[in-house]
């Protein structure tokens, strides 16, 4: 097996923690489930950011609205 960088080594600990906590949060059904995905897009498009992509904040702000404009009465 080869050596695995810092940068790897994050990336799979940070998978884990996640796969673990949708795991416990599919305990409490489809809410728990969206709880941690929204908690997922946000990781992820602040590592974006992070990494010079700002864009993907606004991505998923177009992609909440139209949700919310799907279901809001």
């Amino acid at each position: 097996m080869a050596a695995q960088t810092r940068a790897e080594r994050r990336a799979i600990n940070q998978r884990t923690h996640f796969e673990q906590r949708q795991a416990a949060r599919a305990e409490r059904g489809p809410r728990g489930l969206a709880e941690s995905w929204i908690e997922r897009a946000r990781a992820v498009a602040a590592g974006r950011e992070k990494n010079g992509d700002p864009e993907a904040w606004n991505d998923l702000a177009r992609t909440i609205a139209t949700w919310v404009s799907r279901y809001e009465a």
